[in-house]
């Protein structure tokens, strides 16, 4: 690390929306944002570890990078670990774990790799390692290059700590915040969800509308490393710029469970008075009064053979809906399937690559105010 405090910070995003990310990370202050493949890189010190955990919505977690080194052998990975000075990151009393990947390198055996840094670790700071260990320490070995990292995170950053129930194809919030980020949204539209499932987009959406940090009610592994602060941690988790949103936001649902779910975990997040959750199908969606704003929706893929003749109906129908009452009205449609967009007739922008989500390759569509 940097001897005046600084190092790199590497947000992780899922790769093809490492721009939206890096977009949001700017708009929040962070200093000098940069994205690369993967996520985004920052310069900071400690807390700002802290408060691009506590703040960002759509990475999924914050590593710091503790030191990089060339590598080319076992033995020479486990002497120059040695030589980190872990006292300054990790405490003796603390258990830790080590990940490792391995690219182009002579060191090709994560495993390996992974059990001499281990060694190293617990050879020069004391600390026990176990396999359960919430603070993990991570090594990427790419070329001969050996960069070494924190997780600050520990839990996935998606898990907010509001969200026992899912529905049956639940979108991580970290990626519907990129979304909603993608399509334009920064909480002063109306936003209506006509798929809402267990309520990601508009729980996410009315967190963004009054500016809840997405953080505030879990706890992260930085809190168990050596550079922890307590008294400073406590000062900026106080730190509130919460609004009173002068919009609404909307959910429905054909499914009367995923509506019950919806409302609960709206309830847990504390936003459950900004939105309005009701039963209806996508032929049954009206525009709410007031001004236009963003309907989004991650209607089913149909991944099964069959499925998208019988879906084809379904994006049809919500096509036919938008298109004659939601004049005005912006929407974000994401699929697998682009022969499924096209089925709602509606006038898509041009779109990016495809980005990963659970096993499948996912688009999001997006159009202009309709006419």
């Amino acid at each position: 690390m940097a001897k005046n405090g600084k190092f790199d910070i590497f947000l992780v995003a899922v790769p093809g929306l490492e721009d939206i990310l890096c977009a949001e990370v700017r708009s929040k202050g962070f200093n000098s944002p940069k994205a690369v493949p993967g996520g985004v890189t920052i310069k900071g010190d400690w807390p700002e570890a802290w408060r691009a955990n506590l703040w960002i919505r759509g990475t999924g977690r914050v590593l710091a990078k503790v030191a990089s080194f060339n590598a080319e052998r076992l033995a020479e990975l486990e002497a120059r670990t040695r030589q980190v000075p872990w006292n300054a990151v990790l405490r003796p009393d603390v258990p830790f774990r080590v990940e490792a990947s391995c690219k182009k390198s002579r060191i090709f055996h994560s495993d390996a790799a992974a059990e001499r840094i281990e060694a190293a670790i617990q050879a020069t700071l004391g600390a026990p390692p176990s396999p359960d260990a919430e603070v993990l320490v991570r090594a990427h070995i790419d070329h001969d290059l050996c960069t070494l990292s924190v997780d600050t995170s520990g839990e996935l950053l998606h898990r907010r700590g509001y969200k026992e129930a899912v529905g049956s194809a639940p979108m991580r919030e970290t990626m519907a915040s990129l979304f909603l980020h993608q399509c334009g949204y920064d909480g002063t539209e109306p936003v209506l969800d006509p798929m809402c499932g267990s309520g990601t987009f508009v729980i996410e959406a009315a967190e963004i509308a009054a500016r809840l940090n997405p953080g505030r009610t879990r706890s992260f592994a930085f809190e168990h490393l050596a550079t922890f602060d307590a008294a400073a941690w406590q000062r900026m988790r106080e730190v509130r710029s919460k609004r009173v949103p002068s919009i609404r936001l909307y959910g429905s649902d054909r499914d009367a469970n995923a509506i019950v779910i919806a409302r609960d975990n709206a309830a847990r997040a504390g936003v459950a008075d900004l939105i309005e959750f009701r039963q209806s199908t996508v032929s049954e969606i009206v525009p709410p009064d007031g001004p236009p704003g963003l309907v989004i929706a991650n209607p089913p893929y149909g991944t099964r053979i069959g499925d998208k003749t019988k879906l084809l109906a379904l994006y049809r129908a919500l096509g036919q809906a938008l298109t004659a009452r939601f004049n005005g009205w912006r929407v974000g449609i994401i699929t697998s399937d682009a022969r499924l967009a096209r089925a709602t007739g509606l006038p898509f922008l041009p779109t990016t690559a495809p980005v990963p989500h659970g096993g499948l390759r996912i688009t999001l569509h997006r159009t202009a105010p309709l006419p």
